[in-house]
């Protein structure tokens, strides 16, 4: 068996090994932003971990900036269970007339994010070489690809990226997407890929609750079919709970609909032994416009306050959280 034929055998059985409890973090609190680079302390993000280590054995972090690196330290030097999936955050390498809240850039900006790039993904390289025993695998990006995207990278950006990276890392190498591009134009991609990584989001395609497993469904199966000796997972699905209407209709989200569609998704991928990454652990205040009841900012099973919101309140009350605080 050659070396890549091994690690592909590898990686399927580790998927249907370890298919539940996965979900995505990313621990940005009140007065907190990427953008800004004022990140969350050690202490904050150990209190995060801490909360969903008794629930959860796998994270999705998005990027290699200071916040990822510090929760790699925390899950070393506390000594938490967790494996990661560590990204790199893609700028826009391209103009992209499809994204409807604008993303033109002159010629400046695109070569400054090109080198912007490259560094975060020898970035991306070294973290997972210094925490091989945490990052389980790496994402080239996340949602660079999609029409609409802010941050549209080429085919071939993606391609040379995703070279460089398994050169220089161990671990199974992935690219996270909505699950529309990798029935079309993702496929050269795939070829350099380990596995696939989709996200499926009802909610955003204007789905009630009482179909929405199965659009799910049908939005795995239509990537997972059309690639049947590659390995898919779900690296992003969820249901906000708060909305003004901006692409979802209010009556739309709600702590109710979030907990039927988790309940769902959880015994579905469950019983098919999917690793499925529910977005997200943590609302996060930081993202989208400045009115709060923006969509963007209430997808997380717990409030900014890291109280838990209705889905996770009976796994608090039978003590199976480490976050007593209802």
């Amino acid at each position: 068996m050659s070396d890549t034929s091994k690690k592909l055998a590898n990686l399927k059985q580790f998927i249907k090994e370890n298919h539940g409890n996965a979900i995505c973090y990313s621990g940005y609190r009140e007065g907190q932003d990427p953008r800004k680079e004022i990140f969350p302390t050690y202490e904050e993000i150990k209190e995060d971990l801490l909360i969903l280590a008794s629930n959860w054995s796998f994270l999705r972090l998005y990027d290699c900036s200071e916040h990822a690196e510090t929760t790699l330290k925390v899950i070393r030097d506390e000594k938490l269970a967790f494996k990661v999936m560590l990204g790199t955050e893609m700028a826009a390498e391209l103009s992209n007339p499809n994204c409807p809240w604008g993303a033109d850039y002159d010629d400046e900006t695109l070569a400054a994010n090109r080198q912007t790039n490259s560094d975060n993904v020898d970035r991306l390289i070294s973290l997972a070489n210094q925490y091989p025993d945490i990052v389980f695998s790496v994402s080239v990006g996340n949602e660079a690809a999609v029409e609409w995207t802010d941050h549209l990278v080429s085919v071939e950006s993606l391609i040379a990226y995703t070279r460089r990276i398994k050169n220089g890392v161990s671990q199974p190498v992935t690219f996270c997407e909505n699950y529309v591009p990798w029935t079309t134009k993702l496929e050269p991609l795939v070829a350099e890929l380990d596995f696939i990584s989709i996200h499926t989001y009802p909610v955003w395609e204007y789905q009630t609750i009482d179909n929405a497993l199965e659009y799910s469904q049908q939005n795995y199966h239509s990537v997972a079919a059309r690639y049947p000796h590659k390995p898919v997972v779900i690296s992003e699905a969820g249901w906000t709970t708060t909305s003004n209407g901006r692409g979802i209709e209010p009556g739309n989200a709600s702590e109710d609909l979030q907990a039927s569609y988790y309940q769902q998704l959880m015994a579905w991928t469950n019983e098919e032994k999917i690793l499925a990454f529910v977005f997200e652990a943590f609302d996060e205040p930081w993202k989208g416009s400045p009115d709060p009841d923006e969509p963007e900012k209430h997808w997380g099973l717990f409030y900014v306050d890291r109280t838990p919101k209705l889905v996770m309140r009976p796994l608090v009350k039978a003590g199976l959280l480490a976050n007593e605080r209802c």
